[in-house]
């Protein structure tokens, strides 16, 4: 039980990191997405169940807290998929190895990819706008200053791993 505490409380305030104090980071209109980094870190740490639970719960918040695009579910479902699938990495042996490493930013960039790519193909469903503009514009550019982003805590668990 207290584990979970943990991870709600975590949660909560990455949810509240990303809806209020990531806008004002962002490059034009790309900012990275902290909530698909706490989904991967939960995938490598504890599995596809966690990750994917945690990531509906996080994305339903995130379409009730700025749901200003009218497709609620939407990021519910994408950030799922993303826990699902960053839920692979897991193994119980060598998780602080794989969050310290350069696998953890590259287990972000292939499900925020996915992720992005899921989630314009769904939302730019019966819009004039080409999804290929859609994800060359925004898609590439958020999986890449996700990753960016990603890289602080690889180094704090590099940092931690080595002391």
């Amino acid at each position: 039980m207290t584990r979970w505490f943990i991870i709600a409380l975590i949660s909560l305030a990455v949810l509240l990191l990303q809806t209020t104090l990531i806008p004002f980071v962002a490059v034009g209109t790309i900012v990275p997405d902290l909530i698909l980094i706490w989904v991967v870190v939960l995938g490598i740490a504890r599995g596809q169940i966690t990750a994917s639970t945690v990531g509906f719960v996080l994305g339903l918040g995130l379409d009730l807290l700025a749901g200003d695009d009218g497709m609620l579910g939407l990021s519910s479902l994408t950030k799922t998929v993303a826990g699902f699938m960053a839920g692979y990495t897991f193994n119980e042996n060598k998780t602080m190895q794989n969050l310290s490493s350069a696998q953890f930013p590259l287990t972000v960039a292939v499900v925020s990819l996915v992720h992005n790519l899921l989630y314009f193909v769904i939302f730019l469903q019966g819009t004039d706008i080409s999804w290929n503009d859609a994800v060359l514009r925004h898609g590439i550019p958020a999986t890449a200053y996700t990753v960016l982003v990603s890289l602080i805590p690889m180094f704090i668990m590099a940092r931690r791993n080595r002391s």
